[in-house]
């Protein structure tokens, strides 16, 4: 018996794209203008979001094990693509900090951005294996 994570999808019609995972379902689609409906985010979309949310993750938790307040403070991620792959060349992540944050931190927040599990997984990307059956 295999007992590796698994996330089963589905494929309810039309280019949406479903998958069931540790019991949620996450519902996919594709923009109008690419044959899509805009139902629902695409799956690069979630990948975009996994990689600021996953910053703003670890940012989170570094200020509350410090104590230190996060009302106030947001991120934004910006990307530039490369014209003719319109693969993305470069992330750019920033940090708002709420007045009065303690400025022997900031450095450190950009340390625990720096620590995604998604962007780590970027710089040391896993082999893929394909099969059918």
């Amino acid at each position: 018996m295999d007992n590796r994570p698994s996330i089963q999808v589905m494929f309810p019609g039309g280019v949406r794209v479903d998958a069931a995972f540790k019991g949620f379902t996450v519902k996919t689609d594709q923009p109008v203008n690419e044959g899509g409906g805009g139902t629902a985010p695409s799956p690069f979309d979630y990948f975009l979001v996994s990689l600021a949310t996953c910053a703003g993750y670890f940012i989170a938790a570094f200020c509350i094990e410090r104590k230190i307040p996060t009302e106030g403070m947001s991120l934004a991620m910006t990307w530039d693509r490369n014209k003719d792959t319109h693969l993305i060349t470069q992330f750019r992540i920033a940090v708002t900090l709420p007045p009065g944050f303690p400025e022997k931190y900031k450095a450190a927040v950009i340390k625990a951005a720096d620590q995604c599990t998604v962007k780590r997984h970027m710089l040391n990307p896993p082999d893929f294996e394909i099969t059918t059956s």
